[in-house]
């Protein structure tokens, strides 16, 4: 079953869905760095990846202002082409992350069995904080552990949401064909979501 996969979904797929997509690749490396395991072992624990709801920018690079923030938080853009959101990528998550409250109906009403999983960006964040990690599954530095302990995450973040909608502060502004500056506070409000869930992955 490992890794933990997060799917990251926005719009076109070149502003802020890779930017969460390459920000939580960051956080998870670096929490390993931090627990004297190699960073390069990331991808085994977690697959951070991410699609568009549109498919018109499908096989371009990162919009640069959104490649920019990545690398300028030693975050990595290599790879990186954009494609359209499919129902097997959703089928295979075991967490969604939408940029909107429209985006998570999209994703929904495109695979309604996975509306357990799939959350607005800020959405997740706020829950985070609600969750009791003590309760997870142990937490260790492998793949087993990453996804028990991620699966069991959502399942108490859906429970604490107990039905409720996302607030509109939950979402991501659109930064596309805006300057450095909005992209930066995106890129913050991203960051607020992925390093708490990158230190609950592995405390």
């Amino acid at each position: 079953m490992p890794p933990f996969t997060v799917l990251h979904v926005c719009m076109g797929n070149i502003c802020r869905s890779p930017m969460a997509e390459r920000l939580l690749a960051l956080a998870v490396a670096q929490r390993l760095s931090r627990r004297g395991v190699d960073p390069a072992r990331a991808d085994e624990l977690l697959h951070s990846h991410s699609a568009g709801t549109g498919g018109w920018h499908a096989g371009e690079e990162m919009n640069p202002p959104a490649a920019r923030q990545v690398t300028t938080r030693g975050g990595s853009t290599e790879g990186f082409a954009a494609r359209k959101l499919r129902s097997d990528l959703i089928d295979a998550a075991d967490l969604v992350l939408t940029a909107t409250a429209d985006q998570q109906e999209y994703v929904v009403a495109l695979r309604p069995d996975a509306a357990a999983r799939t959350f607005v960006l800020g959405e997740f964040g706020r829950l985070l904080a609600a969750v009791d990690t003590a309760a997870l599954p142990p937490a260790e530095a492998t793949g087993e552990a990453v996804y028990a302990r991620g699966v069991a995450l959502v399942e108490a973040a859906h429970a604490a949401r107990q039905g409720a909608s996302p607030l509109p502060t939950d979402d991501l502004d659109d930064p596309w064909g805006r300057g450095d500056q909005c992209f930066s506070r995106v890129a913050d409000e991203i960051e607020e979501t992925v390093h708490p869930l990158a230190t609950a992955l592995l405390p």
